[in-house]
């Protein structure tokens, strides 16, 4: 396994789960990861898809130049593009107790990453991904502005995977990083440290074998004395934070983590339908209809109803009349067109059901299960504006993002739990969507 392959099943392991679809005539982009944070080399958001808008098309770009079938800017009846739509007020005025907005860099100029939210008012983030070998753990205090540095994260040996899957519980915060030594398999070693500070310590080396069929591992939690992950292939196990062996938990050999203690398995388009609670046996099975492609929670689920339709193809044909093979195998005679009706959110139990709006970002976690991102078409051609909608009450908000000169839009960084961050200029929006009643 090269350093290469390593980086790029990193990148593409998290980017199947998470790619949004570009909505017709509108400006999207794709999010860089999924529920828990990640630092990386520039490498490696180098390879991230991003979402291009040039003459007149909306166009997915991923890292290797393969794109998504043009959005048109006109209607299939050939009607003008829609007039802008109503954008709501900004972030700070709508839910001004959940916004703290502070400088992009350190004092000293570093940049840094935002991992997660120690408690109410200190932030963990992670500096010398993109400017530096040396990492290091920093706990920012949102009130003073002032950072305190826990600790220096180890170097790793034969990677260019750094420290990632931060969390923290219990007064310890844990991170892995891929790892290899001469003449020994990979493998993910999993680090702690005192969230007081303190000198890191490894507490376990995971097996990872071919990462590019099997991924790396994620998941990654705190509990009591141990520690927790899953296999991105399925397969969570448990190791004690004082160092040991990593066992699987009982009756999740194929399960992925949502929340300790709750697990789930990934059924086709639905995600987390059935849960478990590997501490209690508790089972939740979501309410899902035969036509219906959902993301679920601990208490909801939002998705997409569809339709399918086959219809006949033609195979292509190269000069000569020779029909043309796709790949290994020949092209189709019949291809499946899906048709969105109708996006929703509802309880696990089908019950208070509401529509979303038609442009949220597919395939991205909402925010305590209720904060969902919405694309809004803006004044100007392209210009598009990201906002963030309630389910619970209705309302959204102005983020504030807005496409560069080329286009492109950063997707703030956020996932299931109560912390979104992005930079604006030189500041850090910070948003705790816990302190939103």
């Amino acid at each position: 396994m090269t350093e290469l392959e390593d980086k790029l099943s990193h990148v593409f392991a998290g980017a199947a789960q998470r790619a949004p679809q570009a909505p017709a005539g509108l400006l999207a982009t794709v999010k860089t990861r999924h529920r828990r944070r990640r630092a990386r080399t520039a490498a490696v958001y180098a390879a991230t898809a991003v979402v291009l808008v040039a003459g007149g098309v909306g166009t997915a770009v991923s890292g290797l130049g393969a794109s998504a079938e043009p959005q048109p800017a006109v209607s299939a009846t050939g009607e003008a593009e829609p007039p802008t739509d109503k954008i709501p007020p900004r972030v700070e005025k709508v839910w001004p107790q959940a916004v703290h907005k502070i400088p992009a860099k350190l004092p000293d100029g570093r940049t840094y990453y935002p991992q997660l939210l120690l408690d109410d008012r200190t932030l963990l983030v992670m500096t010398g991904v993109n400017d530096g070998k040396r990492q290091f753990l920093w706990s920012y205090d949102l009130g003073t502005g002032r950072p305190r540095k826990i600790a220096e994260i180890p170097p790793t040996k034969g990677s260019a995977i750094f420290a990632d899957g931060v969390a923290a519980g219990g007064g310890n915060i844990v991170w892995w990083a891929s790892h290899k030594e001469a003449g020994s398999p990979r493998v993910a070693r999993i680090w702690t440290v005192p969230a007081a500070g303190g000198r890191p310590r490894p507490v376990t080396d995971v097996p990872l074998g071919n990462v590019m069929k099997q991924g790396h591992i994620n998941g990654l939690a705190v509990t009591g004395s141990d520690v927790v992950f899953a296999y991105e292939k399925g397969g969570v196990y448990r190791v004690p934070l004082s160092g040991g062996s990593p066992q699987p938990v009982k009756g999740a050999e194929r399960h992925h983590i949502l929340q300790w203690p709750w697990v789930g398995v990934h059924h086709g388009k639905s995600t987390f339908r059935e849960l478990l609670n590997v501490e209690t046996g508790e089972r939740r099975d979501a309410v899902i209809k035969a036509d219906e492609e959902v993301r679920c929670g601990l208490e909801r689920c939002a998705g997409v109803a569809v339709r399918y339709k086959t219809v006949k193809v033609e195979r292509p044909r190269d000069r000569s009349g020779k029909e043309i093979k796709c790949g290994t195998r020949r092209c189709p005679d019949t291809v499946r067109n899906r048709t969105t009706l109708r996006w929703f959110v509802r309880d696990r139990d089908g019950s208070h059901e509401r529509d979303l709006p038609m442009t949220f970002q597919e395939g991205d976690d909402a925010g305590l299960e209720r904060f969902f991102k919405v694309t809004l078409r803006g004044p100007g051609r392209h210009q598009g504006i990201l906002t963030l909608y309630d389910a619970d009450t209705g309302r959204s908000a102005d983020l504030g993002v807005r496409p560069d000169a080329q286009g492109r839009m950063a997707i703030p960084d956020g996932g299931l739990d109560r912390l979104m961050t992005y930079p604006i200029k030189d500041e850090m929006y910070v948003l705790d969507l816990a302190a939103i009643p």
